[in-house]
């Protein structure tokens, strides 16, 4: 009977111990500094994001996280050295709706290119910001009817966008496409340039996000057109959407993300999902995403994972049927 009463404990005992290192690792969880990769440089709305999760993070935490600035290849840099990481949840990546783009409208080498839809682990949807058409105040076109008729009699209106590829880029060819006109791509290396030619008169209007001009447009230098999604937005209430107008199609609003590399383990990612969600709980920051422009998410990761998939089918097909390549 004692023979058998021990064997059946030391049965029971390593059963038990998966379960019990499962407990210990999720409890220690992070037990060192995270690093979050920016795959853009510092100063723009996904860099800040960032940094204010990390501050939260490392309040919550106990742990030490740091952003690190990885730029190059509109993102694909940054992402792919996160893709290549350990899967240990020490190594996390806040990325933009660009991520599901990128790997369609460039020509990625060996290392650097990825699906964003199989080689990363989702752990929460951060935030959305959408698209915004603007015009410059006095002469500009005074909405979206206006701007449409102006490209139909003249082939030098013309849009700027923060680059080749971007959400931006893609929601104006459909744009041109549903409306039958050829408004002419001028592609910038990022916001202020375009914000100074579209004030300057260089170029006819632009597309860019709420957050990147919420100092300008109290100055009335600009006049906002059209607003990407299904309902108004809620700081600019005034601004119809593309539905609104008619161009149902144009329906692309960027998404922020949090995600690890490929094969993170479910306890460190259950972790992380619920610190980033009560951080994105918190009033303040709320506020402070708000005053960016981004609207704040969260949920579970499957919420990314169905976005990101949903994107990647979408935007396969766009890039495609409007031969949309970065230079």
């Amino acid at each position: 009977m004692t023979l058998r009463f021990s064997r059946f404990l030391t049965a029971a005992v390593a059963a038990m111990l998966p379960a019990v290192g499962a407990q210990a690792q999720t409890q220690s969880f992070p037990s060192k500094a995270v690093t979050i990769v920016v795959a853009y440089p510092a100063g723009g709305d996904t860099d800040v994001l960032a940094r204010i999760l990390a501050e939260k993070l490392t309040a919550r935490t106990g742990q030490r996280v740091v952003v690190d600035n990885r730029p190059g290849a509109s993102g694909a840099i940054g992402a792919a050295s996160v893709m290549r990481a350990a899967p240990d949840g020490y190594t996390l990546l806040v990325a933009p709706q660009t991520m599901a783009i990128t790997p369609l409208v460039l020509k990625l080498g060996p290392g650097v290119s990825y699906d964003p839809s199989k080689d990363f682990t989702p752990v929460v949807k951060l935030g959305i910001n959408p698209l915004l058409l603007l015009s410059r105040a006095g002469d500009g076109p005074q909405n979206l009817k206006q701007l449409i008729e102006l490209a139909r009699k003249d082939q030098n209106v013309s849009y700027a966008s923060p680059g080749m590829g971007s959400p931006m880029h893609v929601a104006a060819e459909v744009l041109n496409h549903d409306a039958g006109v050829q408004i002419r791509h001028i592609p910038y290396r990022g916001v202020a340039p375009a914000l100074v030619d579209l004030v300057g008169g260089q170029v006819t209007v632009a597309w860019l996000s709420p957050g990147a001009v919420a100092q300008q447009l109290p100055s009335g230098k600009l006049r906002p057109l059209a607003v990407s999604g299904e309902t108004r937005w809620p700081t600019l209430p005034e601004v119809p959407t593309f539905a609104e107008l008619g161009y149902k199609n144009v329906d692309i609003v960027p998404w922020y993300g949090l995600f690890g590399p490929k094969g993170l383990p479910a306890d460190v990612l259950s972790s992380l999902n619920h610190h980033v969600n009560e951080v994105l709980r918190m009033p303040e920051v709320a506020e402070r995403l708000r005053g960016l422009g981004i609207e704040p998410q969260g949920g579970a990761p499957a919420r990314l994972q169905s976005v990101v998939e949903a994107d990647w089918r979408s935007f396969s097909q766009r890039v495609k049927e409007f031969a949309i390549q970065a230079e």
